[in-house]
């Protein structure tokens, strides 16, 4: 089979448009079409339904992309130890974390990284979603909780509670709240609780329906709901990690926090040597480390 043809019906799959996988590829609409005709002459099957909105695989067409996607993940694997046999710390290192922790707590320490590492690409993946690092979605994960997959070399890194805060503008409005029956007096700003979250955020949220909370934010990650609480909109269910970032808001009922949620940094069991793995890995135990010194300090 033609490789050239293979890598454009690749990206026409991918991109679910000849013209979008030509802009990709720097060649013509017309010139990937021709491409991808004599594939499917040379295959003798029709690869994609065509209509008004795009391109859609066929069976035929999704069996050829999942062996090319195979292919393609181990050439990535294979460049990605190539390029490690090198002192060079360089190239793509494509990141997953949730886009709580990605937003509020990695992404603003990432300038330090880059300044070691000015050759560093990083693809940050922000979602709720676990991708399957052995099948390569992503070279490095951190996660809210231990990865199950055997293959996988994991890192504990810390423990997160989540906890209620406010800030003191809404807090000198609306009063402090001091028992958890006084939350019915106040807007409760969260996740929904059958959301796609860490299990002991939902609890915890459960946990405080309970109380005759009248007034609600519910927002799908914890960037909005930190956003809500600096704007005076209510009390948030936040993770403890912010309260060293964000010293403004402050912390509300004390006593009431969820389950520890302990967070993991893992990668798959062939990227060990990596170079660019074990960069980012160094510099977010750095981060923790002094993450913690400042944690101390502040209490």
């Amino acid at each position: 089979m033609d490789w050239d043809k293979l890598r454009i019906f690749h990206a026409v799959a991918d991109a679910g448009s000849l013209t979008h996988a030509g802009e990709t590829l720097h060649l013509s609409q017309s010139a990937v079409s021709r491409q991808i005709r004599a594939l499917e002459e040379s295959l003798n099957a029709t690869l994609f339904h065509r209509h008004a909105r795009g391109l859609i695989l066929t069976e035929q067409g999704e069996l050829l992309f999942d062996a090319a996607n195979a292919m393609f993940r181990r050439l990535e694997t294979a460049e990605a130890r190539i390029r490690d046999s090198k002192e060079e710390v360089f190239g793509e290192l494509r990141v997953t974390t949730t886009i709580g922790f990605g937003t509020l707590w990695l992404a603003p320490r990432l300038p330090a990284l880059y300044d070691k590492f000015p050759d560093l690409r990083i693809d940050l993946m922000l979602e709720e979603r676990v991708l399957d690092l052995p099948m390569r979605e992503a070279d490095v994960a951190i996660r809210m909780k231990e990865p199950s997959q055997a293959d996988l070399i994991r890192r504990r890194l810390m423990s997160v509670r989540m906890r209620l805060y406010a800030s003191p503008g809404y807090l000198q409005d609306q009063g402090t709240p001091q028992t958890l029956a006084d939350l019915a007096g106040h807007r409760l700003i969260c996740q929904n609780p059958t959301g796609f979250q860490v299990a002991a955020g939902a609890s915890l949220v459960q946990h405080l329906l309970t109380n005759d909370v009248r007034s609600m934010l519910t927002v799908n990650n914890y960037y909005g709901v930190l956003q809500a609480v600096r704007n005076n909109l209510g009390i948030g269910v936040l993770p403890d990690y912010l309260t060293v970032d964000f010293p403004e808001i402050e912390r509300v009922l004390p006593d009431v926090e969820s389950n520890e949620v302990p967070v993991f940094l893992a990668y798959p069991e062939e990227l060990r040597n990596s170079k660019r793995i074990a960069a980012f890995r160094d510099f977010v135990m750095e981060e923790i480390i002094a993450y913690r010194r400042r944690d101390r300090e502040s209490s």
